[in-house]
This record gives C-alpha cells, structure tokens and sequence, in this order.
C-alpha cells in the first residue's frame, strides 16, 4: 500500500486529515508536523513495521490519548514543549492568561510566579516574551517538574523552579504578579471520561471544581507585593464564583479576560497597594 492510499483509509476511516497525515508520519520514524514530506514522497510504499506502529498509534488514539502525547510534543504561545501523561497538554485557552500576564507586566522587570506549571507551558512562555521577568515555576508533581526543567533547558530560558504544594514551595516570598492553571473539574463531571489519559490530580478540585482556587485566593496576599496581581484560569462558566471569591478576599479592580470563544476564562484582581 502507498502511502497515499494508506492516508486516504484513514481519512476514509473518519479521522481528520491533519491527524492522520500525523499519525502516518510518526509511524513512519518522520516530523509529525512534515506534511510536505509526505505529499512528496505519497507514491512510497509503507512497509510492515512502519504499517504495525501505525495500527499501535491508531489504536491508542481511538482509544481518546491525546495527539499531543503521541507526538510527545504540543506547540504553546510559539513554544514547542515536551509533554507526557503527567502533565496536561496546554491549551490554546491558556494563551489568554499569557496575554494578560503580559500586558499587566509591560517591560518591568517583575517577579511572576507560575503556580502549578505541569510542562511549564505559562512560565516559559512569560519569560520567553519578557526576558527580564524573573519567573519562578512550582509543582507538587516532581514528574512534571521533570518535564518543565527539561523544556527550559531544551529551549534556553532561565526559570527557576520549586516544589511543592501551592505557595508551600515558596515560603516568605513576594511577587508583583502570580499566575496559575489550576484544576478547576468538578470531581462527578461527566466530561472526566473523555480526559481519562491525562493526570487527574491535575484536572479536578473537589464537589464544585472550586477547591484549588479558593485555595490560592486565600493564601495569595501574603505573597503578593503591595499591588501585585492574582490571575487564574477557571472554568467556562466559573467566572461570576471566581471574580466574587477574589472581592471577598479584599482584592481590587477584579475583573475577566475572554478566550477565543468570547468566554470568560481567566479571572484577576490587584492586591491593594495600602490596607
């Protein structure tokens, strides 16, 4: 069978064509993003141990693995980082929190902590677009520190990392701006079943998916600088719970940043300058 016959059995068999011109590639030992390889060489023949690898990745990825874990790699705000099933795979969503973070920073050379970083998708990307930002990353998952210290280092950016539960990998210290991802699932969502390969200790926070952000809403002032920023990435429909747990806290000009969708994803306030 050529290759191009084999694309269009899978095309055919209902995969989209991106993800099976994907899954053809990496059986095939190439670049899973090299499409133009595969166009130029659609009349090869695929031999047996590249046909039973292929049967291997089609059947890990009928059975709901993610893309990015087969091909070990997913692209965040321009980055290529390594991921594997102790950390999530990022997010476009995320990229809101990036943006923000950002245009919160400007060119100051802030301190950022990234709370619960997983493949250290936010803490790279930050540092990458602000070099001057001294970033601090922590996990409570020595696993997914391993991923995150190893994308670092693979794409050369300083970023120092912690570990830890929350803010207890970052005891007595300040930062002008905190960000974090954090499990936001409610424990029975039915959604839960369609994510079953990725950590779930990353994904949900108790009976209301709200667990883990009271948390670092409560904890976050004593380690913010007097007008530092708390950002977080919640839940679709999270963001009126969120927003009103933050006033509560005694946090300021509280508000939203809407993802691609025009939905209320990321949720912030500033910590007082004086109290």
């Amino acid at each position: 069978m050529t290759l191009a016959e084999q694309l269009s059995a899978l095309v055919q068999a209902g995969l989209p064509r991106l993800e099976a011109q994907q899954l053809l590639l990496l059986a095939l030992g190439r670049d899973p993003h090299a499409r133009a390889w595969l166009l130029g060489h659609d009349g090869d023949t695929i031999d047996e141990a590249a046909s039973q690898r292929l049967a291997e990745l089609l059947q890990r990825h009928c059975d709901g693995e993610p893309m990015a874990y087969l091909r070990g790699e997913q692209a965040f705000f321009g980055l290529p980082l390594q991921v594997n099933q102790h950390v999530l795979a990022p997010r476009p969503d995320t990229e809101t929190l990036v943006q923000w973070a950002l245009d919160l920073a400007g060119d100051a050379p802030l301190r950022v902590a990234d709370l619960g970083t997983g493949s250290g998708a936010i803490a790279l990307a930050l540092k990458h677009q602000r070099p001057a930002l001294s970033v601090v990353a922590t996990d409570r998952s020595p696993q997914a520190l391993a991923v995150a210290r190893a994308n670092a280092s693979e794409l050369g950016l300083t970023v120092r990392f912690a570990s830890g539960h929350w803010f207890d990998a970052l005891p007595g210290e300040r930062f002008g701006l905190l960000v974090s991802n954090p499990p936001y699932i409610a424990e029975g969502d039915p959604h839960l079943a369609a994510l079953r390969h990725e950590p779930r200790s990353a994904l949900t926070a108790g009976a209301d998916g709200l667990d883990d952000l009271r948390a670092i809403i409560a904890r976050a002032p004593a380690h913010l600088d007097p007008g530092g920023w708390l950002l977080l990435e919640h839940g679709h429909d999270q963001g009126d719970a969120v927003q009103q747990l933050l006033r509560e806290r005694g946090f300021g000009a509280v508000s939203g940043r809407t993802d691609l969708a025009g939905i209320v994803r990321c949720s912030g306030g500033q910590w007082p300058v004086a109290r």
